[in-house]
């Protein structure tokens, strides 16, 4: 199965949408997922993650066997450790320049800085997570599952799918099932036993196009039913009062629980990445070379992620010391989308032709190379 170009845009364009949503005042926020129904981009990145890790690790289990697929996982999570770890010293270093500059006191850092060393260790440790720093960690714990998702997936995906069902309901009928950060006393903010079920989503879909020949059964009832819900989203919670329009949600209802990833929300980027999937607009899109950058962050999707956090905190910053104006606003989206989508274009011209022309397998019918 050849490399999933629409995954690869649909991952680039969530990064790009992280680096907004992370930006608060950000007036291109308002145009982002989160503003038009009831998921963003957090629950899309990680579908696309469980999606492309069953392509690339299922082809290393299916071809070289367990041992080196495990070897494999276990290289790309300590990959991801030590990234995060550059992400929280960066963080930690900038804030502190700044404070030490400006003479303007530390929010979300503060704890860790006033521990000096121990503070340090702790979030190296991962036992303190801070806010925009806790993405990567649960990467690395759904990563961690891959071998054991690989190996029921291989005799029963739907079977897999439905003891991931029930470890997701755990903590959304008990929130305190979940793993502890020490840096508010309280869980994870992504809650790893919830997140891990639209990873499965993912891999289980990886699955679904392979054996479909590459593409996922366009059903025009399933496709109705999807586009139907996506409007109740919208209605549900676009910003009516925002732009001074009349209020059209249908229901009084809270925002659906992010942490431990309410059935809406799930419900949600199902039945977006059905309609996306099964969309001819994506393919006509792909033909275009100006999407060609955004394609390129999906491919480098780390390496661009570690780029686009330094740039939102940076964002973050200037906006606290000098305010929000439409100049800095401007500044802030062009240097950081723009920084993005250069850099991801330099990786993708700077890659190993052997890597660029790479194909992918999935389950075990046939063998073929894989791809980074």
């Amino acid at each position: 199965m050849a490399r999933e170009r629409r995954v690869d845009l649909l991952r680039g364009f969530a990064l790009l949408t992280i680096l907004i949503d992370h930006v608060p005042a950000n007036v291109l926020g308002r145009f982002t997922l989160r503003n038009f129904g009831f998921s963003d981009a957090a629950e899309l990145f990680v579908l696309l993650a469980g999606f492309a890790s069953m392509l690339a690790y299922g082809g290393t289990f299916a071809r070289d066997g367990v041992r080196a697929g495990i070897w494999r996982v276990l290289g790309r999570c300590f990959r991801i450790y030590v990234v995060q770890v550059v992400l929280l010293l960066v963080t930690l270093g900038l804030v502190f320049v700044w404070w030490r500059h400006f003479r303007m006191e530390p929010n979300a850092m503060a704890p860790l800085l006033g521990q000096g060393f121990t503070g340090i260790r702790r979030g190296v440790a991962l036992s303190y997570l801070p806010i925009y720093l806790d993405i990567l960690p649960l990467y690395i714990v759904l990563l961690l599952m891959f071998p054991l998702i690989y190996a029921v997936m291989r005799v029963t995906p739907w079977g897999a799918l439905f003891l991931s069902a029930l470890l997701w309901a755990a903590p959304n009928l008990d929130d305190s099932f979940n793993l502890t950060n020490g840096l508010n006393g309280m869980g994870w903010f992504f809650n790893p036993f919830a997140w891990q079920f639209v990873f499965v989503i993912g891999a289980a879909m990886a699955v679904l196009i392979r054996r479909c020949g590459g593409t996922l059964p366009n059903i025009a009832w399933v496709r109705a039913i999807a586009w139907a819900f996506l409007l109740f989203a919208f209605l549900q919670t676009f910003a009516w009062k925002d732009w001074g329009l009349a209020d059209l949600s249908l229901l009084h209802m809270d925002v659906p629980d992010k942490s431990n990833l309410a059935l809406l929300r799930v419900a949600h980027i199902l039945a977006l990445i059905y309609v996306a999937l099964t969309s001819r607009l994506l393919v006509r899109l792909l033909r275009h070379p100006w999407v060609r950058a955004v394609e390129a962050c999906g491919k480098h999707s780390l390496e661009v992620f570690a780029l686009g956090t330094v740039l939102a905190l940076v964002g973050r910053l200037v906006f606290r010391t000098y305010g929000v104006s439409w100049q800095l606003e401007l500044a802030v989206n062009a240097v950081g989308i723009g920084a993005m989508l250069g850099y991801a274009r330099y990786l993708e011209r700077h890659r190993p032709p052997a890597v660029a022309d790479m194909t992918i397998a999935v389950i075990p019918h046939g063998r073929t190379h894989e791809s980074h």
